[in-house]
């Protein structure tokens, strides 16, 4: 028994006719806290539980830190999530609601992470939120659910932030044969460290986030990222704040799914039947997103370039 849960997959006719290819949607926004993230970090947290560990650290203010709460409260396990000072109120109470310790900590995720990282104690167990083997294995759990299902994908889209889904359905790719099968890595601008990373062919550092979709916010992908499109067909995408949102408002009334703008980025490149030109069935992590709001994205679209 898993911590996560196997999501529905479903083809899409308004996105099928919006692309011009038949579009397959894995529902990952359905997960028991809103993201894929609890495919890895339940992963993780189940491995960590079995060793005896007494508390999971965590340094994220969005989904990977609500799923190392939910993860900690179904295992029994403390929970202490360090975030940023620009996580909004609904994240934090969010994360409260499982039942996690939560302290405000520093500017930017980076600053978070560096005192999370000061709160590991004896027998504790951090956890990640990207960069991870145990996440990686745990997120390849989706291409696995795809290929019980029978069906073969002839491309991946996904959204980018750390590289972890990335590296995790790379994986399942190549664990189940598909190493032929493209991923189309998509991000916003402002927030696209892999393409960033890919045109130099070395890792790089952005100087700041600047976009809304804040769960693709890593300054730096993993280097797993990196070396995954080395070895594997990885083409990467990026689109605009205002596609990214304008996506998820699209979404909301095609499929009555909230989602947020990181997800949205995913769902941009989707309804352009220009960029799936020439894929027949097309699989779309729709990987969710527990903190985003309508009233949210209204107000972000309002100001969006």
């Amino acid at each position: 028994m898993t911590l996560h849960i196997p999501t529905p997959l479903i083809e899409s006719r308004p996105l099928s006719l919006a692309a011009g290819s038949n579009i397959w949607l894995k529902l990952d926004a359905l997960q028991p806290c809103g993201s894929f993230k609890l495919r890895g970090v339940g992963h993780a947290c189940e491995v960590h539980h079995a060793r005896g560990v007494r508390q999971f650290i965590s340094s994220s203010g969005g989904n990977a830190g609500l799923a190392v709460a939910y993860a900690g409260r179904k295992l029994g396990v403390p929970v202490t999530v360090v975030v940023p000072e620009t996580t909004t109120e609904r994240a934090k109470e969010l994360l409260r609601l499982e039942s996690a310790k939560v302290v405000v900590h520093g500017s930017s995720w980076q600053e978070a992470n560096t005192l999370a990282q000061t709160l590991v104690g004896q027998g504790d167990a951090f956890i990640h939120p990207f960069d991870d083997p145990l996440l990686w294995a745990g997120h390849a759990s989706l291409v696995d659910e795809v290929a019980e299902a029978g069906l073969k994908p002839d491309a991946v889209v996904l959204s980018v932030g750390g590289g972890g889904l990335l590296c995790g359905v790379v994986e399942g790719l190549q664990r189940n044969g598909w190493g032929d099968v493209p991923v189309l890595a998509v991000e916003t601008t402002g927030a696209a460290s892999l393409h960033a990373a890919l045109q130099a062919g070395h890792p790089v550092e952005l100087e700041r986030i600047d976009s809304v979709a804040t769960s693709l916010g890593a300054k730096r992908v993993a280097d797993q990222a990196l070396a995954c499109a080395a070895r594997h067909p990885v083409h990467s995408h990026v689109v605009s704040d205002r596609a990214a949102l304008e996506a998820c408002e699209r979404f909301l009334l095609d499929h009555r799914v909230l989602v947020e703008p990181a997800c949205g980025a995913a769902l941009a490149l989707t309804y352009d039947a220009v960029a799936l030109a020439g894929y027949r069935n097309v699989l779309v992590v729709v990987c969710g997103g527990a903190t985003a709001t309508l009233a949210q994205i209204h107000a972000w679209l309002a100001v969006a370039e």
